[in-house]
């Protein structure tokens, strides 16, 4: 019998949380790690071993084809492009201080798609395959330019059989034309809620009036568009986080039960603010409060709440094929089925590349949407988008769960080939992946009931997690 490799990590229990490279998991002892590393597994830890898919009789076996295809479907697949992040303008009616995107004042000029440039997408958008698309306009703020965005449209759904668009706005100003925009079966809004009115006043609007007219317009939007129409992300400052009772209750009020908790991002004008060394060590204790704080509210009001990168990382660890958010892809392959185009025309592997460009730290721009696709930049950054063959990444007990973010690695570091478990991707991940362990070990009835509602399954128990001794 052959066993494939397995990795391990303490728990704090003093057991182990051991992995394979296909995903499989299971809680076991000092005493089998032993065992493990000398060669002498007993015939029980081999029938475990086989019964939970990490050992093989031969090659070519059904248990060594089955571990191939959870190998397999751990791997992201490249997929044909079908999805656009555009900016038409860069022009803005906020000035956030912690702006991630160094958007420009409203009254700036050069900041807005060109005719060119437009046509140029329109034309771009032409050469898809399809059959389906979905659209997010970024900015700035994009319903500055909502004539824009009905071009954008209306030239999509002749084209496509299916389409969506997502509008990222700050629900500033909308007059009849942007709510009639807004207003459609195929298009959704995403927006920025801070928190209670003194939080969202002072890291946004800074202004008392400003704050009134956006809790306005989101309570229109919900009641206009439904609930499952909105979304709405905090970003929250470490130094100075919102009570977290006062943040879910802006939440619920507006009918919105995933909350995507975001720290300020090191990008744009964010990055004229000091940075403390201790800062994810600070975040990582913040998040796992938090998560801590919704088990609680969840089971006293039977209402599920979830925190929306903690669950999409749950589903990651419990199952295959959970590739939705892209820092969780591997290999994270850039400029594949997602794209961005600026406010110039220029083309951007992602919105992060954007922002890091523009500050002029470095040029990640990866062609125009005139001329197309530079695949050799691509190419280039596709060669560090990969976590199998990572010095670091190789022995980590969480490899087969995690993605990969060279683009942070340049924003924070200033190159990619930095140790992993220095940098704040792996720091941040490690710590979630912790949590995720940790919560679904639990044996109260709390956590099993808000594990359940997060990892989509009818109910969760111990009999889910496989133990050896």
């Amino acid at each position: 019998m052959t066993v494939w490799p397995l990795k391990f990590r303490e728990l704090n229990h003093g057991q182990l949380l051991f992995t394979d490279d296909a995903g499989g998991f299971f809680v076991g002892s000092h005493r089998f790690l032993e065992r493990f590393a000398n060669d002498d597994l007993s015939p029980i830890d081999q029938l475990f071993l086989r019964i939970n898919g990490h050992a093989f009789a031969q090659e070519g076996d059904p248990d060594w084809m089955s571990f191939a295809y959870r190998w397999s479907r751990r791997q992201s697949m490249q997929q044909d492009l079908s999805y656009l992040i555009l900016v038409p303008t860069l022009r803005c009616n906020l000035a956030c201080g912690y702006c991630q995107v160094s958007r420009a004042p409203e009254s700036a000029r050069g900041f807005d798609w060109s005719g060119e440039t437009l046509n140029a997408v329109l034309a771009f958008l032409g050469e898809m395959k399809g059959p389906e698309i979905k659209i997010e306009f970024q900015g700035g703020e994009p319903l500055l330019r909502v004539d824009l965005l009905e071009q954008v449209r209306s030239f999509t759904r002749s084209r496509f059989p299916s389409s969506q668009f997502v509008v990222c706005t700050n629900l500033q100003r909308l007059g009849e034309r942007e709510w009639a925009f807004l207003d459609q079966p195929d298009t959704f809004v995403s927006t920025s809620l801070d928190g209670d009115h003194a939080t969202h006043t002072r890291q946004r609007t800074h202004d008392h009036s400003t704050t009134d007219t956006f809790f306005k317009n989101l309570s229109e939007a919900v009641r206009r568009l439904g609930p499952g129409k909105v979304s709405a992300l905090p970003t929250l400052d470490v130094e100075r986080p919102p009570d977290f009772n006062d943040l879910v209750d802006n939440f619920e009020r507006h009918g919105i039960q995933s909350i995507y908790l975001r720290p300020i991002n090191h990008q744009g004008f964010a990055r004229r603010r000091r940075s403390d060394p201790n800062s994810i060590a600070k975040w990582n204790q913040l998040h796992s409060d938090f998560i801590d704080y919704l088990i609680d509210r969840n089971y006293r009001t039977d209402r599920y709440v979830e925190e929306y990168y903690f669950g999409q990382c749950l589903r990651r660890f419990l199952r295959s094929g959970s590739d939705d958010h892209v820092d969780l892809r591997n290999p994270n392959f850039f400029a594949s089925d997602y794209i961005v185009v600026d406010h110039d025309g220029q083309l951007y592997p992602t919105d992060e590349a954007r922002m890091l460009s523009r500050i002029g730290r470095v040029d990640l721009s990866i062609g125009t949407i005139a001329d197309g696709v530079d695949r050799t930049k691509v190419h280039l950054l596709n060669s560090a988008s990969i976590n199998n063959f990572d010095a670091d990444c190789v022995h980590c007990v969480y490899q087969p769960f995690c993605g990969t973010d060279v683009v942070d690695d340049l924003s924070r570091d200033g190159r990619i080939d930095l140790a992993r478990s220095e940098t704040w991707f792996c720091k941040r991940h490690i710590s979630l992946f912790d949590k995720v362990v940790e919560v679904i070990s639990r044996r109260d009835e709390a956590a099993r009931r808000s594990v359940a509602k997060w990892a989509r399954i009818p109910a969760w128990g111990d009999h889910m997690i496989p133990m050896h001794a």
